[in-house]
């Protein structure tokens, strides 16, 4: 029921992205995988052995499920580091789609602006496609789009908080300056936080933790699937302004006509 959105020349209905890590056991990936309708999953290079069986495994089901993989510079703290992570990648997986990521501070694995813009610009230059994970800066975002990035990806949250959006205001202002798609990436916790980021306009949302760590990964995965869908239809039909007073939903007036 709802529009389909682009990365590059690629086209997707579903909004949901999801990730491939922290789940109890394989199967239950597999099964959350498939509940959340994704078709696009994120894999850490720097994390996942992709020539070990278990690296195999992931890197078959996800071929099986025709589904788009998105590796991602996970772990990475400087654009050194997160260039060659993407090199590897793209070498390992025959992919230019990249999640990139420069992370600034271990605490709260905020990214790093500088180191961030600094990757993404050799990125581009290599014929990356780019979707950078990012503060929810309005001006980052502008700059990385400037540097011609395929898409933006503002935090929520910290990664894993599940804290939901921190600060919508910048959500809202990144979205309407933007050209390219923007994703809510990191934060969610739950269904009604998804909802919520979509009906603030985003094209997509990118989650890991809140699905895999939720106690039934499964469920967690088909209600935000769902909560996604309908953030994205509230967007898409226009909700009602906010006003201070009642508004009759019955007019008087029309009564009045009618009985006379």
């Amino acid at each position: 029921m709802t529009s389909t959105w682009k990365i590059g020349d690629r086209e997707y209905s579903s909004r949901l992205l999801v990730g491939t890590a922290k789940y109890p056991s394989p199967e239950i990936m597999e099964q959350a995988i498939t509940a959340s309708g994704a078709e696009i999953v994120t894999v850490a290079i720097r994390r996942v052995k992709l020539d070990e069986p278990s690296g195999q495994n992931l890197l078959a089901f996800i071929r099986r499920a025709g589904l788009t993989i998105l590796p991602n510079t996970a772990g990475c703290y400087s654009a050194k580091e997160a260039i060659l992570t993407s090199q590897l990648a793209r070498e390992a997986l025959d992919t230019n789609l990249i999640k990139l990521e420069v992370i600034g501070d271990e605490k709260t694995l905020f990214p790093d602006n500088e180191g961030l813009l600094e990757a993404a610009k050799e990125l581009i230059a290599e014929d990356f496609i780019v979707m950078p994970y990012c503060i929810d800066d309005p001006v980052v975002c502008r700059k990385l789009e400037e540097l011609g990035c395929a898409a933006v990806m503002p935090l929520a949250a910290p990664i894993g908080s599940g804290l939901g959006i921190r600060n919508p205001y910048n959500i809202r202002i990144i979205v309407e300056q933007a050209q390219i798609p923007v994703l809510v990436d990191a934060g969610v916790g739950t269904a009604s936080d998804a909802a919520f980021a979509m009906e603030l306009g985003v094209e997509a949302l990118l989650m890991q933790t809140a699905i895999a760590q939720a106690q039934s990964p499964v469920k967690m995965a088909t209600a935000m699937r769902l909560a996604t869908e309908a953030g994205r239809l509230a967007f898409e039909a226009g909700r009602i302004p906010k006003k201070l007073y009642a508004t009759a939903s019955s007019p008087m007036t029309d009564l009045i006509s009618s009985g006379r």
